[in-house]
């Protein structure tokens, strides 16, 4: 259970200064999520009595997760503090079920549109989503905001990615694990901020209404959903995958690494090694690639498969 005097989160940095190029590049390496997973959330916002009028993104992003979503809806809003990942986002568009273009707004989580010239107004949105983005909120402002907007009996979805874990037919399946968890434990763990923890954590302990210093009534403790997968590094056969890609190359390998928040922090600290083979996820590619060799796969032909842990949290305005 989450800590009920949650240390507020230090607002995120590293995303919210992208350029056009950093959103661009991220879009490009940055997979989108299963389509089990938004189906999930479709399916258990309208049999709790959602409706698909309006929907809201926040922290966008370069627009992945709405995108998907949008079709779904009659309207549908992307927010992100960042100018570069909206402007992004601006450029790769997306419509909803009407045709009506995705507006993508910059915004912090914890205003949702409030600041903007034409502010979303309140009891208007049935639902709210973030994907892989509320452990940089600073969730008591967000869960007062949320309560403001959403229409009574609307949901808000929060999932998040966690680590990659092989699927058991891989080769040297268990030695890739532990070269991962080795090198992030040298490499990362230094550069991971206590919200980035959060998701590695699977949002344990990311607060919610009811358990925060002071509670935001207006939401219903029993209508809480979560669902988890690939927990604790099974990634067993037949799984769903919380993302769409489980099998990459090692160039898919490493254009991930590069959107992970503690990858560009260790790329700020050592500038001088960004694009060389001293680079950490060129470090990463070179590993895995060394080791599906001493398993037997040939040049030219690496590639890995497996799944992505992860959790979806869902929570009901009460009607």
């Amino acid at each position: 259970m989450a800590d009920p005097t949650p240390t507020p989160v230090a607002p995120e940095e590293i995303f919210r200064s992208y350029t056009h190029e950093q959103g661009t590049t991220y879009a490009q390496g940055r997979h989108g999520y299963h389509p089990n997973l938004y189906q999930t959330i479709i399916d258990h916002h309208i049999s709790t009595g959602g409706q698909l009028i309006t929907i809201l993104d926040v922290g966008c992003g370069p627009g992945t997760a709405i995108r998907e979503l949008a079709p779904r809806f009659t309207h549908a809003i992307g927010i992100d503090p960042s100018e570069g990942m909206i402007s992004t986002a601006r450029s790769l568009g997306g419509a909803s079920s009407t045709s009506q273009p995705i507006r993508f707004e910059i915004s912090v989580a914890e205003d949702l549109g409030s600041q903007l010239s034409s502010p979303i107004p309140d009891s208007s949105v049935d639902l709210i989503t973030a994907a892989t983005a509320a452990h940089w909120f600073d969730m008591s402002g967000f869960w007062s905001r949320a309560a403001q907007v959403l229409k009574p009996g609307g949901t808000v979805a929060l999932w998040t990615i966690s680590k990659w874990h092989p699927h058991p037919s891989m080769p040297n399946g268990p030695a890739l694990q532990a070269a991962m968890t080795e090198f992030y434990d040298r490499h990362l763990k230094p550069y991971t901020q206590p919200s980035s923890q959060l998701a590695l954590d699977l949002y344990i302990d990311l607060p919610l209404p009811w358990n925060l210093a002071q509670p935001v009534p207006d939401f219903d403790e029993n209508t809480f959903y979560r669902k988890e997968w690939n927990k604790d590094g099974v990634c067993a056969e037949g799984d769903e995958f919380l993302m769409q890609q489980q099998t990459w190359d090692l160039d898919m390998v490493e254009k991930f690494m590069g959107t992970a928040s503690q990858v560009t922090r260790w790329r700020k600290a050592h500038p001088d090694a960004v694009g060389t083979e001293r680079d950490v996820a060129k470090m990463v590619r070179k590993e895995v690639e060394r080791l599906l060799h001493e398993a037997g796969v040939e040049r030219g032909k690496e590639m890995i498969e497996g799944g992505m842990s992860g959790v979806l949290l869902m929570v009901k305005k009460r009607a």
